[in-house]
């Protein structure tokens, strides 16, 4: 039975729209869009769709696309049922709603006060953030946790109940699943599909692997599995569940199984320790790698050189809450501490941004011939969520790149890897830098025909300035050491292509191509400049100053191309002195503190944004209104004024607080209105690139002496134009408008299926390991 729940029935699986109306409960520091519930990877993104004023039990959560992930919670109070989360019905029981008190989130937490009656309930959603440990991050489980206070000073009795459906394993909801429950120190529920599909989505949903919903073993607790208006009936009624499993397995939209857990509280005197629920989706392996001879590799999750089977991590996850909230509670208030030296209004940016950083990318490990793990060969794969769901996209995580910086520079290593590692298998024929690992998540499997979306000067740009910047910070030069012909060979087609673009994407390829971009040359440059540092900290010494008096003499010419004919401002291409856009890769001169461009630039660049805001910000550049939330934040980071920076980060946090979607936090978006941007950008790891301004604070680091000889096996010339000149003669099509076609060279020569329709045995091999 599934009608509206105010008509006394069940509702999991039909999207209603939230009430859009205005707030009646406290929020700090404001009133997101979507607020993040459980977000730990691709497949476990759970959000609420808040919009302007949608309160927790006003909604279902749903998944980044938007599709209902069901997820119930009810209390009894002293024998009076309450809904404090979802928008559950249950036919002939009177269910009162529970009133939303106040909200707040953090880096990691999204905190809500429901009053029931005579007793609120805190519920604390905490999606860890731990990069500094492989283990724990890569665990694809997030925590809830409920407790109880009376708001009058009496005392009462408190039950409180939750559940998630079927709807959590699949985007089709027709699909068959099946289930189990285990009842040891953790009670826990696994669902999974009865057919398992690997690498394969449906709706941006995985098609293998399993949902799983546990709790602790403590008295008190209850569980049940079943139909959804059957089984919340037995709680409303009762207060407990009936320690069942349903086995009747069945389509997800059957009758609507759930998963349940009640906790009895007993008589409630004062605030109550909490009780604690996770929630995951695990799946092994999780990524297919191509690596040399065109075979795949299958990796699974780092968390598994520590645990033999899911359901000892799932076990120490759950017993280990209160250490987790602990070093939660110490990562908030390091990141707030360090966002608060910008400003009150970017450190609410950062907050809302972390979690869906972190929520795209899975940490991975291969395992060696005699089956053990390879931890020295970690991979970090990052799907660019809500737009091409591509694998490892260089211009998503180059945006993304300041939030892996500042909170553990090993992972920006890790993301690179995948790229640099196919790039010398010989496999990609291409000269320039590849665009992705993959076509579509999971499946990093390259592009042997060298047809993927075509960025030349973008990516190779991107890919130079990414490794001088890991190595900065870490001080370890292995990366470029390893992959020194590479990226010397993406700087030689810089030193041919970026001076003058031919017409080419960007990544804002949404906006078109276009040649002579100004803010593409920037990239250019600094790609060349940044590669003489490589070469200088690796002792090639000539090789270096060629590169550097290249980028230097580029530099002097391309003034002249960009600068607008008054000289107001850069042209968004040159020539054209009515146009012009963000020049926000200007930031990576700074980050890595080459300063390759001279001071009045970024004062030009200052004094024209301060002078061309709309109500919502700084628009991306002269051919549309709309802008890049990411980038305007880079963008903050390079004007030479705190005026002109606090005015670019409160654009981006207006926008985030005005909530005029009921989506994740998306950073495309009108700066005329505040509402989102054509592609519905959402979720997307790009956000953290909000942590640009973070990232300024630690300037880099020495790398120490350069080595006293070139690296072995590097040969060739050291770039081409070494007197530093520029090719002449502009057109419509740019400088070499075959470049990005042309001078492309070849570079050199589990899981157990979970059931089949006749079998009877449920989650076998690694979908649990129990």
């Amino acid at each position: 039975m599934r009608v509206l729940a105010l008509w006394l029935a069940s509702s999991t699986a039909l999207c209603f729209a939230p009430v859009l109306g205005a707030v009646t409960w406290s929020a700090t520091p404001f009133n997101p869009a979507s607020v993040p519930l459980a977000v730990r990877s691709p497949y476990l993104s759970a959000w609420l769709p808040q919009g302007q004023g949608t309160a927790l039990n006003a909604a279902w959560p749903s998944f980044w696309t938007g599709s209902i992930l069901g997820w119930a919670g009810f209390a009894k109070v002293d024998g009076v049922a309450y809904n404090w989360m979802g928008l559950p019905g249950v036919p002939g029981a009177t269910v009162n709603k529970a009133t939303q008190k106040s909200l707040q989130f953090t880096s990691t937490q999204s905190i809500f006060v429901m009053t029931a009656g005579p007793v609120d309930l805190t519920i604390t959603f905490l999606s860890p953030v731990e990069p500094t440990d492989l283990v724990n991050q890569s665990l694809p489980l997030s925590y809830y946790a409920i407790s109880a206070a009376p708001n009058d000073g009496k005392p009462h009795t408190v039950q409180v109940y939750a559940d998630i459906s079927a709807e959590w394993v699949s985007g089709d909801n027709s699909l068959p699943v099946m289930w189990e429950t285990s009842t040891d120190d953790v009670l826990t529920h696994q669902v999974a599909l009865a057919t398992q599909n690997t690498f394969t989505e449906i709706n941006d949903r995985i098609q293998y692997g399993a949902a799983v919903h546990s709790t602790q073993n403590r008295p008190g607790v209850t569980y049940q599995t079943g139909e959804d208006v059957v089984v919340r009936a037995q709680f409303v009624a009762n207060g407990t569940l009936a320690n069942t499993q349903d086995t009747q397995f069945r389509a997800i939209s059957d009758r609507w199984p759930v998963f349940a857990f009640a906790h009895d509280l007993g008589t409630v005197t004062s605030s109550t320790e909490p009780v604690v629920f996770s929630v995951g989706h695990t799946r092994d392996p999780v990524i297919q790698y191509i690596i040399t001879n065109n075979a795949i590799q299958n990796r699974s999750s780092y968390f598994w050189t520590k645990y033999s089977s899911f359901g000892d991590a799932v076990k120490m996850f759950v017993s280990d809450y209160r250490n987790a909230f602990a070093r939660a509670n110490a990562f908030d208030a390091q990141v707030a501490a360090d966002a608060k030296k910008i400003s009150a209004d970017y450190a609410d940016i950062v907050a809302l941004s972390i979690r869906q950083g972190f929520g795209a990318i899975e940490i991975t490990v291969a395992r060696n011939q005699d089956g053990s793990f390879d931890t020295s060969n970690a991979m970090t794969f990052m799907k660019e969520i809500s737009s091409d769901g591509n694998v490892n996209t260089v211009d998503v995580i180059y945006p993304a790149w300041p939030l892996f910086l500042y909170t553990n520079a090993d992972l920006c290593k890790q993301l690179l890897a995948p790229m640099l590692q196919y790039q010398t298998s010989g496999q990609y024929p291409n000269a320039f830098s590849l665009h992705d690992m993959g076509g579509h998540y999971p499946n990093a499997t390259g592009h042997n025909d060298g047809k993927d979306e075509s960025m030349p000067v973008e990516e190779s740009g991107n890919m130079i300035i990414m490794a001088l910047s890991y190595t900065q910070k870490t001080e370890d030069t292995s990366l470029i050491k390893t992959y020194y012909g590479l990226l010397d060979q993406w700087t030689q087609f810089l030193i041919t292509d970026s001076l003058v673009p031919a017409n080419q994407l960007s990544t804002d390829d949404f906006a078109g191509s276009l040649a002579n971009q100004t803010n593409l040359a920037i990239k250019g440059i600094v790609g060349i400049k940044a590669m003489s540092q490589i070469a200088l900290l690796l002792g090639d010494n000539a090789r270096s100053s060629n590169y550097s008096s290249i980028a230097d003499s580029y530099v002097k010419q391309w003034q002249a191309l960009a600068m607008a004919a008054d000289g107001s401002h850069l042209t968004l291409s040159y020539g054209d002195s009515n146009s012009w856009g963000l020049a926000y890769n200007l930031y990576a001169d700074k980050l890595l503190g080459l300063n390759v461009f001279p001071d009045p630039i970024y004062d030009t660049q200052t004094a024209w944004y301060s002078g061309h805001e709309n109500p919502f910000g700084v628009q991306l550049d002269t051919r549309h209104t709309f802008t890049k939330s990411d980038w305007l934040i880079w963008t903050a980071g390079i004007v030479t004024s705190d005026t002109a920076r606090d005015q670019l980060v409160s654009a981006v946090r207006k926008y985030a607080s005005v909530a005029k979607n009921t989506q994740a936090f998306g950073d495309l978006y009108q700066t005329t209105d505040g509402s989102q941007g054509p592609d519905n950008f959402r979720a997307r790891p790009v956000v953290g690139g909000h942590l640009a301004l973070i990232a300024l604070q630690s300037t880099p680091k020495s790398v120490g002496q350069p080595a006293p000889t070139a690296p072995a096996g590097v040969t060739g010339q050291s770039g081409t134009n070494s007197n530093g000149s520029a090719p002449t003669g502009i057109n419509s099509d740019g400088l070499n408008p075959k470049n990005n076609s042309a001078g492309r060279v070849r570079l050199g020569a589990s899981m157990t299926t979970l059931l089949s329709t006749a079998c009877a045995v449920l989650l076998l091999g690694r979908i649990g390991g129990w």
